[in-house]
């Protein structure tokens, strides 16, 4: 689904040229729920923005189920993300003054694609069908979560990319939140790429790629996993 060539992304600052991502190399295959390992400052992050188009690479070619993405072309980059980008943020973005139904609605109307049925199906996935009516205020920061992942993928991505999506969770909240990613990706059949730091989180996903100074240090596929081994 996803061939990426040569794709370099530098930056020019006062000390001199930093070279965030250096020919990266990489194909990942529809279905797959990839993890991105790597220290801070290893590329990780860049590369996650570069695949959602939101940043755009200094050279190399990033190919999306048989289509050159754009690059340096931001109507035509937006509307790569908006046909086929779900993202998963850190802090949730829920906005406060609708409730849980309610963001799940938002994101289908800009989508163009409303359909209470499938919203509530999707808050049923993520184990939140009785909290349609609250607000995120009322619910906690894993239910939250959770909403962030059923509104991500409401307008049904081809593509789902997350960044340090359980950062702000502890380790049983994180647990029950990528449970319910899974199963909604299964279900959805979404391939998956996530940004964590976080070495437990590995056995949610089918393969595990190491980054650091730019550079792809390891790629394991792992046979089987759903999470609740």
């Amino acid at each position: 689904m996803i061939e990426i060539t040569g794709l370099q992304r530098y930056y020019e600052t006062p000390a001199g040229v930093v070279k965030a991502l250096d020919g990266v190399n990489l194909e990942i295959h529809e279905g797959e729920r990839v993890i991105l390992l790597g220290p801070s400052g290893s590329g990780k992050t860049t590369l996650l923005n570069c695949l959602s188009a939101l940043d755009s690479p200094t050279d190399g070619t990033y190919v999306f189920n048989g289509g050159e993405v754009p690059r340096k072309n931001s109507e035509m980059m937006t509307s790569f993300r908006r046909e086929n980008i779900g993202y998963v943020f850190q802090f949730f973005n829920l906005l406060q003054d609708l409730t849980v139904l309610e963001n799940i609605f938002l994101i289908q109307e800009l989508a163009g694609k409303k359909d209470a049925n499938r919203a509530k199906e999707l808050l049923k996935l993520v184990g939140l069908e009785s909290e349609v009516d609250r607000f995120p205020g009322e619910i906690s920061g894993g239910q939250q979560q959770r909403v962030a992942i059923a509104r991500s993928i409401a307008k049904r991505p081809t593509l789902l990319l997350g960044d340090e999506l359980t950062g702000n969770l502890d380790t049983e909240t994180s647990n029950k939140v990528m449970q319910a990613l899974v199963k909604a990706c299964q279900q959805e059949n979404i391939t998956a790429v996530f940004v964590t730091h976080d070495e437990g989180l590995t056995r949610f996903a089918t393969r595990v790629i190491r980054i650091d100074s730019g550079r792809i240090v390891s790629d394991e596929h792992i046979e089987s996993s759903d999470g609740n081994e």
